[in-house]
C-alpha cells in the first residue's frame, strides 16, 4: 500500500474515533449517575468549567491534572514522538499524527465552494473567509481591511516603520517578505520580467519607466 492509501485509513480510524469520543463524552455528561466518587467528582469539575490546575511557568489552567501534565511538556522541550519520514518531533503523538498528513499529500477538508483542499480543518476555515467578502480585521491608522489577522499584521509594519526583513548579501532591510525577496532577484541575476518593446530583460517592472521618454512628441 502507498503512503496516502496508509493515510486514508488512518485518517477513517481517526474519524471512527472522534465520532466515539463525542458519544462517550455526550453520556459522560448527560448520564448523571457514576460508579465511582471519582468520577462524579470529575464530571463536577468540568461541568462548573473550574480549572484548579494552574502551570506554575505560564499561568495557564486546566481542569484535570492529566491536562497539565501534557501541557508541560511543551515547556520542558522534550519532545518524544518523532516523525520517521522527516525527522521533526513533536511533544504530543496526536501532533504528530496530524503532521503525517503533510508527508501523504492527502487532503481532507474540501471547500465545498471551489473543491480546493486542505490538509487541516483549519486551513479550510481561512480559506472559506475569502469566499464570504468579509474583512474583519481593519488598520486603525489608515482604515484598510484585510481577511486574515496575519495580513493586518504585516501592513502595520508599513506605519510603524519597521523593517525586519534583511538581505543577508548586502544589508538593505525591507517592511514586507515579498519585497525582500524581489530585491534578491538583484543579487542571484535572474531577469523574470521580459519587455517585448524594448527587447530587454529586466530583474523589476521597469520597462514602462525607460520607454516614457521615447514617447514624448
Amino acid at each position: 500500500q502507498t503512503l496516502q492509501e496508509n493515510t486514508k485509513i488512518i485518517f477513517s480510524l481517526h474519524t471512527l474515533k472522534q465520532q466515539y469520543h463525542h458519544f462517550s463524552t455526550d453520556r459522560y455528561f448527560f448520564n448523571n449517575s457514576f460508579t465511582q466518587a471519582g468520577h462524579l467528582k470529575t464530571h463536577q469539575l468540568i461541568r462548573s468549567g473550574v480549572k484548579p490546575y494552574s502551570c506554575n511557568l505560564c499561568g495557564k489552567s486546566f481542569t484535570l491534572a492529566g491536562y497539565l501534565k501534557t501541557h508541560q511538556l511543551i515547556h520542558s522541550g522534550v519532545k518524544p514522538y518523532s516523525c520517521d519520514l522527516c525527522g521533526k518531533s513533536f511533544t504530543r503523538a496526536q501532533t504528530l499524527n496530524t503532521h503525517r498528513f503533510f508527508h501523504s499529500g492527502f487532503k481532507a477538508y474540501n471547500c465545498d465552494l471551489c473543491g480546493k483542499s486542505f490538509t487541516r480543518a483549519g486551513y479550510l476555515k481561512k480559506h472559506q473567509v475569502t469566499h464570504s467578502g468579509v474583512k474583519p480585521y481593519s488598520c486603525d491608522l489608515c482604515g484598510k481591511s484585510f481577511i486574515q489577522a496575519g495580513s493586518l499584521k504585516t501592513h502595520q509594519l508599513i506605519h510603524s516603520g519597521v523593517k525586519p526583513y534583511s538581505c543577508d548579501l548586502c544589508g538593505k532591510s525591507f517592511n514586507q517578505p515579498g519585497n525582500l525577496k524581489t530585491h534578491q532577484l538583484i543579487h542571484s541575476g535572474v531577469k523574470p520580467y521580459s519587455c517585448d518593446l524594448l527587447d530587454l530583460n529586466r530583474t523589476a517592472a521597469t520597462c514602462v519607466e525607460s520607454l516614457l521618454p521615447r514617447l514624448d512628441p
